[in-house]
């Protein structure tokens, strides 16, 4: 039975994991989190983890012996990381070097997400193989978490995706459940028109990664949402969906933020790959936003 030890397991993406893993699979799971403790209440052997502390990772992973790593655990406030950048690079970068020294003594293949914010958003939407070329900090930090695996000396996977929504116990607001927030509340909302890109369901992205390990991929795979759309048109199918009022959002531009972080802008990413070699599709928008309506509905 394979061990997995997770990282940042308390976040939207590594709640998504576990549960997807405890139905879909035999593995041992692992949850690490730098909470005291797991947000989930059945989540047994978690540990706390601050994956920026080398010896802390070290002693984990000599503890557990994972075969596989999952890095779910990342800073990921885009303007944060331009205002913040040395506490951005500790755990977008620093913190991928301390698990892949340790994974080494392990003989752990390491999985770990990257983002679209490695390419400048002039051409997308974009292969795997399509040349990077960060604008903000925080694509750089995560570039240069990708240079670190790959150039680490032992098995890896990258997994880029963008714009991840869902639900879980104590998870930060992302881009859906802002929006359901404020559109509950009859607030009007500013949603830009000029960023375009995938959706992606947080259950999706989980059972991705199942697949790759269980196909043992490696390498660099797109793992997002099945369509490509705007941000104001995501706004709009959420409305539909929720059966909110269209009439709250207000179409704006990028530049109209004034946002420390210069974004992407023709952005998404191409998953032809993933849905040829791992043999599935994620969600598409609406069929992510009902999946959302169904989750939230069970809360």
């Amino acid at each position: 039975m394979k061990k997995i030890l997770i990282t940042g397991s308390n976040g939207l993406l590594g709640q998504s994991i576990q549960a997807v893993f405890k139905r879909e699979s035999e593995f041992e799971l692992y949850p690490t989190s730098v909470e005291e403790k797991s947000d989930i209440s059945n989540s047994l052997n978690y540990r706390k983890l601050d994956t920026t502390k080398r010896d802390d990772v070290k002693k984990i992973v000599r503890e557990i012996s994972p075969d596989v790593i999952i890095n779910c655990a990342a800073y990921t406030d885009v303007d944060g990381c331009e205002t913040h950048k040395e506490q951005c690079w500790k755990l977008n970068v620093e913190a991928v070097n301390n698990l892949i020294t340790a994974g080494r003594t392990a003989n752990a293949r390491i999985i770990h997400y990257s983002t679209d914010y490695v390419f400048d958003g002039k051409n997308g939407p974009y292969r795997e193989e399509d040349k990077t070329n960060p604008v903000s900090y925080y694509g750089r930090s995560k570039l240069a978490s990708e240079n670190a695996l790959k150039t680490g000396g032992l098995d890896y996977t990258i997994i880029r995706t963008m714009v991840l929504y869902g639900t879980g116990i104590n998870v930060k607001p992302n881009f859906a459940l802002w929006l359901i927030s404020k559109l509950s509340k009859n607030e009007q909302v500013n949603i830009v028109d000029d960023q375009t890109g995938n959706y992606t369901v947080a259950e999706d992205l989980a059972y991705g990664t199942l697949k790759i390990i269980e196909k043992n991929c490696t390498g660099l795979y797109n793992i997002a949402g099945s369509d490509i759309i705007s941000r104001y048109d995501f706004a709009v199918k959420l409305c539909d969906v929720f059966r909110f009022d269209k009439e709250l959002i207000k179409k704006i531009k990028t530049a109209d933020l004034n946002q420390p972080a210069v974004r992407p802008l023709n952005s998404g990413l191409i998953i032809l790959k993933a849905q040829t070699e791992l043999g599935f599709t994620p969600m598409d928008t609406t069929e992510g936003l009902q999946y959302l309506s169904k989750m939230l509905g069970k809360i």
